[in-house]
């Protein structure tokens, strides 16, 4: 049972009800919410823990203070419950329901919102790495990064990342919020620069390394497009002249587009991607809300969208809109066929909504924040907008709820097994799940351009226990050996996965 220092303890029945009051306060036009901490187990048979009182939701707070509050009180609240319990209580692996071309979608739960479960780092011991299927070897192509978190491989064989992180959190932020990303690597200074590795003598793991662009703006995203680098920063693209073998850029950035920045659900990543003739650069921008419930995102129409914007930033206009969060771009091999992975929204349950990896129509609408998975009417959004509920278009494939899908690579090569040479996608994991989901690459097989199978899992073990990590997996990338490298943003290492048979 638990107990409050100083007060009563309470048994598993009053731990329910009190989550229960708490999730229907913070529902209320009236209420104010109390969220509680924490503290570990004074022993290991009764899960006996104290919690002290750390922040109140009111109505004179903000609707962003307010929604961070949401994420907390329900969290730790949830937290409460759990350890009422002799044995830990958890939702387990999402269903594989919520995988595929047609997922089956369980009832959304506005007012039980999932636990917020943020893993403790550790790292890599230096034995660790990183496990693949049989017949591929996995070993650190560089290490030592500064949260690496995009690549892109030049054609001379290097390979730029850029070492970026979230540096704030927006509005009044509960201390176990902030707490909780620091303890899982994702919140602190961020380093701002785009990073040079090269393997000079091809043995698989680069020994010359070098600040190739610095004092950036939280950049991502990275596109060679001529003699020009594009790079996506959190709130412009910018451009600088690039020659083959130059270690470093030679002069200033060029910006060719603003980009709208901020907002309270951290969505800060801008990926950028160019057609096959370069003619358009395609420009990825997350929503700065959770649902839209403030309406800040109906204000600004390039949030969750894909913007199209010529080479030198004329021309402006939105793709592709109702994505929440997108982040990883990439062609279709043998098509015209733009795809994108999707982040999803909260606070619906521990499986819901599933992030998913769509093809990209130009000019179509898909759903947020007014419904989910095609036409399913979000309930925070009901009767708002019928007419967007009406026309918007489901995307092509599920990949599991909250598992922060953030990576995704077409293979081009012929060195893996054909098996093996569909779209790989980095899933960065789930800080908003009662249990982890994500945390590893997953393989999405691909015939005549389209999904065709379940997912597989192609690197794991990043994932140490349900409450610690050893890294993160986020940008994919491959080279010309037909070799894949993933960025490890927590674990500080790119790593080179390649067929060894």
């Amino acid at each position: 049972m638990l107990r409050a220092k100083g007060t009563t303890a309470l048994t598993r029945p009053q731990a329910i009800g009190l989550r229960r009051r708490l999730i229907l306060h913070h529902a209320g036009d009236n209420a104010n919410v109390v969220a509680f901490e924490t503290e570990a187990a004074s022993d290991g048979t009764d899960n006996t823990k104290g919690f002290r009182r750390i922040s109140w939701w009111n109505n004179a707070m903000t609707p962003t203070s307010r929604a961070a509050v949401v994420l907390a009180t329900a969290g730790l609240a949830a937290m409460l419950v759990a350890s009422a319990n002799s044995q830990s209580q958890t939702a387990g692996e999402p269903p594989s329901t919520t995988f595929g071309t047609s997922p089956k979608l369980p009832t959304p739960t506005p007012g039980e919102p999932p636990g917020i479960n943020f893993p403790t780092l550790v790292g890599w011991q230096a034995d660790e790495k990183p496990r693949a299927p049989d017949g591929f070897d996995v070993v650190p192509f560089a290490a030592g990064l500064d949260h690496p978190r995009w690549l892109h491989v030049l054609p001379n064989g290097d390979v730029l990342v850029a070492e970026s992180r979230t540096e704030k959190l927006a509005g009044e932020v509960p201390p176990p919020l902030l707490e909780g990303f620091k303890r899982v690597g994702g919140l602190g200074p961020s380093a701002n620069r785009i990073t040079l590795l090269r393997d000079a003598d091809r043995d698989g793991r680069a020994e010359i390394r070098e600040t190739f662009a610095a004092n950036l703006n939280q950049p991502f995203g990275m596109w060679l497009l001529g003699d020009q680098l594009y790079v996506a920063n959190t709130d412009a693209v910018v451009r600088f002249r690039y020659r083959t073998d130059d270690r470093q850029v030679s002069g200033p950035g060029e910006k060719v587009l603003d980009l709208p920045a901020g907002g309270y659900n951290n969505h800060w990543t801008r990926n950028i991607v160019a057609n096959a003739d370069g003619s358009k650069i395609y420009v990825s921008v997350g929503s700065q809300t959770n649902v839209d419930e403030e309406g800040l995102d109906a204000k600004e129409p390039r949030r969750a969208a894909i913007l199209e914007v010529n080479p030198d930033g004329t021309g402006m206009r939105i793709f592709a809109s109702g994505l929440r969060n997108p982040n990883g771009m990439d062609w279709a091999p043998g098509t015209t066929t733009l795809w994108t992975v999707v982040n999803e929204r909260d606070l619906l349950g521990d499986n819901l909504v599933p992030d998913f990896l769509t093809s990209v129509r130009n000019g179509a609408f898909y759903g947020w924040p007014y419904s989910y998975y095609g036409q399913h009417e979000d309930p925070r959004q009901k009767g708002k907008r019928p007419d967007l509920v009406k026309k918007a278009v489901a995307p092509d494939y599920a990949l599991g709820p909250h598992t922060a899908s953030l990576g995704l690579r077409f293979y081009r090569g012929r060195a893996f097994p054909e098996a093996w040479r569909g779209a790989f996608i980095g899933q960065h994991g789930s800080w908003n799940r009662s249990s982890p989901s994500g945390y590893k690459v997953i393989h999405v097989p691909f015939r005549d351009g389209r999904p065709a199978g379940p997912p597989q899992d192609f690197l794991t073990g990043f994932l140490g226990s349900p409450s610690s990590v050893r890294g993160r997996p986020v940008g994919v990338a491959e080279l010309s050996d037909g070799s894949l490298l993933v960025a490890d943003d927590a674990g500080s290492r790119v790593w080179r996965v390649r067929w060894n048979r």
